[in-house]
């Protein structure tokens, strides 16, 4: 079976549902998964060093997980900010399809799994949580973090999670060369997290704007 399914926007591979649980120091979630999404049996290391390190939003606002798969990214912050929209985005229905059936079991109704093209071109978000499909090659990742980092508020971050040797500081040069300011927030364990902002404004600096999280 081919690694790079669970890019695809309908799996081929037969559906085989299993239970997951997924526990974290301040939370533990009992999330569905499926044969044809990433990391199905377990969480992946990078996502659950996004989810224990990486700082909490920065300021008030939705916050998008791109690239969600079953939803263990927006499903944490969706229990950890339950005030606030929070929206999955993946071309993998199957992958939307169980964010929405993991929802609906936790009582999240904060959660919205959307296609990228569902969702509405003047969205904006406050915080992105991220681990990125680095395998879809260096082109697609380039264009699809444009796209979604180009949409945060003006005081707003995205917070990334790269492996060391798929990248992460490269990326982090190519970021800052792209006029959006990054900075390495920790590494643990041979991962990176990354925080990208929004290009400044004419006659802004890097820090300008900064607000705080209410």
């Amino acid at each position: 079976m081919s690694g790079s399914h669970y890019f695809t926007g309908a799996p081929e591979v037969a559906s085989e549902r299993r239970p997951i649980t997924i526990t974290l120091p301040d939370l533990t979630l009992e999330l569905t998964t499926d044969a044809g999404v990433f990391s199905r049996t377990r969480l992946d290391p990078g996502t659950r060093i996004l989810l224990e390190h990486a700082p909490p939003p920065r300021v008030r606002g939705p916050i998008l997980d791109i690239g969600c798969g079953y939803g263990p990214i927006a499903l944490t912050w969706a229990s950890r900010r339950k005030r606030l929209p929070v929206w999955a985005v993946d071309v993998n229905t199957r992958a939307l399809e169980l964010v929405r059936l993991n929802a609906e079991a936790l009582r999240l109704g904060n959660v919205q799994a959307a296609l990228p093209e569902e969702v509405p071109a003047d969205q904006r978000f406050a915080a992105i949580y991220s681990n990125p499909p680095i395998r879809i090659g260096k082109t697609a990742l380039r264009s699809l973090l444009e796209q979604w980092i180009g949409r945060l508020t003006p005081d707003g971050s995205a917070f990334l999670v790269v492996q060391k040797h798929l990248g992460s500081d490269s990326l982090q040069q190519w970021l800052n060369d792209q006029g959006y300011p990054t900075t390495r927030v920790t590494s643990v364990n041979g991962f990176r997290i990354l925080e990208a902002r929004p290009r400044p404004t004419a006659g802004e600096g890097p820090e300008s704007g900064r607000g705080t999280t209410s």
